[in-house]
């Protein structure tokens, strides 16, 4: 008689359902942000080549700007959590002000930046003397929406912190609606122009802060904490995200030599390196949903003094990482004869990318228990561990890298490259969990 399988534990099930709650929405949430620019290109695009090409460069240079301050959502998720798990609401909500006031005064420096270097920024970017224009009117008006950004950024932190990934799937979904309708009717209704798709897109934004602030604020009176500017707090928040800002940097740089690379070995190369990253980030996206239930989940049981569920927590994450890594993998290798044309009908466009595509599918378990373990840290306050950890990646890397014309092997050799740091960082963050010196339990790190 065949046995039925034992049932998995409640410990398994009860951290299965907190990741799933947690992840699907904001996997949803993570998605609906770069469908904002793809609206914008959408709209543009029929007003002309120049509009477009304008629009590309000041749209790079808003991604690079605003993704130097994700610390913002992270570094607010895990001291929000922690408070949380110590059963301190009113706590919680402070500090996640705490990291709103930030993000708003940042914002207005970065505006303060932006406004007068726009052409500067621009034609250093190499945008043409048709597109510079376009790119520098766009680059100045969406400017005017960082502060916003950065304040949904912060906000979403507080929510997910609070252990709700809904509302920010529901705030995204609804501003991806209002820039779309915006976007239209002042584009081609009010007869804007690329100016126009850049005034929709600002007026979304500050509708999505708008929204986030309700519903901080309301959680704010109910558990009656304060609003107010603190300005001890707010250096406390810029102190815990100092570490993260130089993760990131050291991850951008990573990519940024990677593409500089690509480029340096042709164009059919670096035609199929972006599209590779395109791919990349998509996989990026769902990896990136499990590692911020990590940072709410594991912030948590921290903050709650439960060192033995934040363990338990961070061992089921990592066997998700490494079994959603395995499938993403698989289906890249199957589904790869589908979905290449769809980029590209250039045969030696397509024969270049098949073998660096594999590499990357190789490669998926690696990235699935990389991205978990980032943020199980994360959520820990890890933070300075993180960022010495991503410097050490970055050193091994760039000269691999910068190597790769020289040793040869074109786009595929690079990705071995990519395949290598995305190792080191996975021995980096897992000896340091190993180690349980990650482990701070209390209401603060």
């Amino acid at each position: 008689m065949i046995q039925a399988p034992a049932p998995p534990p409640p410990s398994r099930r009860r951290h299965d359902r907190e990741i799933i709650s947690l992840a699907v929405p904001a996997f949803g949430a993570l998605v609906a942000e770069p469908l904002f620019v793809m609206v914008d290109s959408a709209i543009v695009g029929h007003l002309g080549t120049p509009q477009l090409a304008g629009l590309a460069v000041a749209a790079a240079l808003l991604t690079t700007a605003v993704s130097v301050f994700v610390f913002l959502a992270y570094a607010t998720t895990a001291a929000v959590a922690r408070r949380v798990g110590a059963g301190d609401p009113a706590s919680a909500i402070r500090q996640g002000m705490d990291g709103i006031w930030l993000a708003l005064l940042l914002g207005i420096a970065v505006i303060a930046v932006a406004l007068p270097t726009a052409p500067w920024l621009v034609d250093i970017f190499g945008a043409s003397d048709t597109a510079a224009p376009y790119a520098t009117t766009y680059l100045r008006i969406s400017s005017l929406g960082i502060p916003a950004m950065l304040v949904v950024m912060a906000a979403t932190g507080v929510l997910r912190g609070l252990q709700d990934t809904r509302t920010p799937l529901y705030v995204a979904v609804g501003g991806f609606a209002a820039n779309g309708a915006l976007n239209a009717g002042l584009v081609y209704g009010a007869g804007l122009g690329i100016a126009g798709s850049a005034w929709g897109t600002v007026i979304a934004q500050i509708s999505m802060a708008v929204a986030y602030l309700i519903v901080v604020v309301r959680g704010a009176r109910r558990h009656g904490a304060s609003l107010r500017l603190d300005a001890a707090g707010i250096r406390a928040s810029a102190q815990a995200g100092v570490p993260l800002l130089v993760r990131t940097l050291s991850l951008r740089a990573v990519l940024m030599i990677a593409t500089a690379v690509a480029a340096r070995l042709g164009d059919t190369e670096i035609a199929a390196h972006q599209i590779i990253l395109s791919l990349w980030s998509l996989m990026a996206f769902a990896l990136d949903a499990i590692a911020i239930a990590g940072q709410a989940i594991i912030g948590r049981y921290l903050g709650a003094d439960d060192a033995k569920g934040a363990r338990e927590a961070c061992r089921r994450m990592v066997q998700w990482g490494i079994v959603s890594g395995v499938v993403f993998g698989a289906l890249i290798v199957l589904a790869r004869p589908l979905f290449v044309p769809l980029f590209t009908s250039d045969r030696t466009v397509q024969d270049t990318l098949l073998p660096a595509l594999l590499v990357v599918a190789l490669s998926q378990p690696i990235a699935g228990v990389v991205f978990v373990l980032d943020g199980v840290l994360m959520g820990a306050g890890d933070g300075r561990y993180l960022a010495w950890a991503m410097l050490v990646t970055l050193a091994v890397f760039a000269p691999v890298a910068l190597l790769v014309p020289v040793i040869g092997g074109g786009l595929t050799t690079l990705w071995w490259a990519m395949a290598l740091t995305m190792t080191v960082r996975m021995v980096t963050l897992w000896l340091r969990t190993r180690s349980g010196k990650w482990i701070v339990t209390g209401a603060t790190r």
